[in-house]
């Protein structure tokens, strides 16, 4: 039997106030309306659903029944209609993104905090991972988007949009401070312990194909799996290290870091972080603020 949900919702309203008029007036719709689509109701269902008085309308047994059914059904949708339109307002919602740490602290922090303050009922799920586990994360669906350091490519069921920029730079300790008023070249720097990120990183792969550029290999003395990890490895002076330079200005806002920057013949190249999304992405309106955001 196809029967309108509209007739269900004129009878869910008119067993709800059991009045014909106090319904109409609730739904904005005229009495002789409401009137009719009861009776056509009824007419398809074969059965009387009120009982009419002068004090109102009453459910019959079988009104009562299909009531039981109908309650619930509406009050289900008009919650799913509330939950659409809060998330519309980006009063609720969840964000999912998985992000390297380099473009967290590169790029995102200032973005999050900021969305945060506009949007504080909106839940962000931060995954870290490396650039390789968050493509695979993406394309499996498993986050809206991803925010790493730029790979050489995606898979073709990923798109890649270019948002930011980032340098690396060289750092010491005090104990190879004298360093610091010198112009190192990259033969130079293999004859100090190096400290950068492990050999199963893109990153390390990325800085150990420009160390052949310059004729060296880059063969690190001390390999971390987080780069967070390399200052305080670099305070306790053992060893040069390679880190995004947005990791010392920060370390130096917060303290007589301890930390040196080297000058080299030739800058390590600039970086870029990137947002990559599935190519049918359909983002939650949450989810397409956020991305928004990153991008401008």
């Amino acid at each position: 039997m196809d029967v309108s949900y509209d007739y269900y919702k004129i009878f869910y309203h008119v067993a709800k106030y059991g009045n014909l008029s106090k319904a109409a007036a609730a739904m904005e719709k005229g009495q002789p309306n409401v009137t009719k689509v009861i009776n056509k109701l009824e007419d398809q269902l074969g059965c009387k659903l009120f009982v009419r008085s002068p004090r109102g309308s009453r459910l019959t047994p079988e009104g009562e029944k299909l009531y039981a059914h109908v309650e619930a059904a509406v009050e289900h949708l008009q919650t799913g209609e509330r939950e659409i339109a809060s998330d519309r307002s980006l009063q609720s919602g969840t964000v999912s993104i998985a992000v390297s740490e380099i473009a967290l602290r590169c790029h995102m922090l200032p973005v999050l905090e900021q969305y945060r303050l506009l949007y504080p009922k909106v839940r962000m799920r931060l995954a870290n991972f490396t650039i390789y586990q968050a493509i695979e994360t993406v394309k499996n669906n498993l986050a809206d988007f991803a925010v790493v350091t730029a790979p050489d490519s995606v898979p073709k069921a990923l798109r890649m949009r270019e948002i930011a920029h980032f340098q690396e730079i060289f750092v010491c300790g005090e104990s190879l401070r004298y360093l610091e008023q010198k112009t190192l070249n990259f033969t130079d720097l293999t004859q100090f312990p190096l400290i950068c990120l492990n050999t199963q990183t893109y990153t390390f792969q990325f800085l150990s194909r420009f160390f052949e550029q310059q004729g060296v290999t880059l063969k690190p003395d001390i390999e971390v799996t987080t780069a967070d990890q390399i200052l305080p490895l670099v305070r306790s002076n053992l060893g040069i290290g390679i880190v995004p330079e947005k990791f010392v200005e920060q370390e130096m806002e917060v303290s007589a870091s301890g930390i040196c920057r080297l000058t080299t013949e030739k800058p390590l190249p600039q970086r870029k972080i990137c947002l990559i999304k599935r190519a049918d992405s359909l983002p939650s309106v949450a989810a397409k603020e956020l991305e928004r955001m990153l991008i401008e």
